[in-house]
């Protein structure tokens, strides 16, 4: 069985079996394409945001052609462009990539002031109850210093991710107020999702945000939803169809980390 097939089957058997099971009542993280396909550059997805928004009003990814970051927060979703600005995204706006769900927080703990970003995944992975299931994670408050990116919109032949990113725009903050929009999925869940944790920040005032890569907290709360499953939709159109899988360890730290 080559990867393609069995992410595509592991995807509609996850996608079909929570839904079967628990009906309506089931608290599931929702995806849109698979981070395999983005790290390959299928940048183009075939999910507009007015469908998307049905199954969460909380999440994070991209818009079609590797346009900017994109937060989901409160039922509002936003892109952060190249440049650091923040703008609506409109319904009929395609995504590539997103996870959402809809924020219900289940627990909360008070971060400490000085967390790092490590400190504060630890700090929240040791009040989570299992490593082995799924979370939303929401951090609000005061962080000391916060640096995020953004990337820049991609024209075709699309290059991997890993070299689009070596154009990212990257942006320091200080003594900002804002959230961080974050999942934190198993590690064994490599190839559909980015395993481990994956925030974007969005500022308090709407306008400044974008991937987190580092950060130091003030006066912070974190708020965490249990998720029980995990719904993958994979595209029926665009390059997600052709291209072979972009993955591995070291490509997912290249555009997560750096």
């Amino acid at each position: 069985m080559n990867k393609m097939f069995a992410i595509a089957f592991a995807a509609l058997f996850l996608a079909m079996t929570p839904l079967a099971a628990h009906a309506q009542s089931v608290d599931a993280a929702f995806q849109a394409s698979t981070i395999d396909a983005l790290l390959a550059g299928a940048y183009d997805g075939d999910m507009p945001f007015s469908e998307l928004k049905k199954h969460g009003d909380f999440g994070l990814g991209t818009v079609n052609a590797l346009d900017g970051e994109m937060i989901g927060l409160d039922g509002r979703f936003y892109r952060v462009a190249l440049d650091g600005s923040v703008h609506a995204v409109p319904d009929e706006e395609m995504t590539p990539f997103a996870d959402v769900a809809f924020f219900e927080p289940e627990q909360s703990l008070e971060i400490v002031h000085g967390a790092t970003l490590d400190s504060l995944k630890a700090a929240v992975d040791a009040a989570l109850p299992s490593k082995n299931l799924f979370y939303a994670v929401r951090v609000t408050g005061t962080f000391a210093s916060l640096t995020a990116r953004s990337v820049p919109r991609q024209e075709k032949p699309y290059q991997p991710l890993t070299e689009a990113v070596k154009k990212q725009n990257v942006f320091h903050f200080e003594n900002i107020k804002g959230t961080l929009v974050g999942f934190r999925c198993p590690e064994n869940v490599g190839g559909l999702g980015v395993p481990g944790y994956h925030f974007h920040f969005l500022s308090a005032d709407g306008k400044r945000g974008g991937h987190v890569l580092t950060l130091t907290t003030g006066k912070a709360l974190a708020e965490i939803d249990v998720l029980d499953a995990y719904t993958v939709v994979l595209p029926k159109t665009g390059e997600f169809l052709a291209r072979a899988p972009g993955g591995d360890d070291n490509a997912l730290d290249a555009v997560e980390k750096k």
